[in-house]
């Protein structure tokens, strides 16, 4: 059976459309983590550390 690179490419397209769609989710899941009221005061207070007295 010789190799057929135009069957790899076909097999390997999907999973490279799931990894994107995969990484994007991801993606929307960090920025709505990070900008979500609850996470506010935390970062707030975090931003404020470099400022305070030991």
């Amino acid at each position: 059976m010789p190799f057929d690179i135009n069957t790899l490419w076909e097999m390997i397209t999907p999973l490279r459309e799931i990894a994107t769609l995969v990484s994007f989710g991801s993606f929307l899941g960090i920025v709505w983590w990070a900008w979500s009221k609850r996470r506010s005061n935390d970062f707030s207070e975090a931003a404020n550390l470099p400022f305070q007295q030991d």
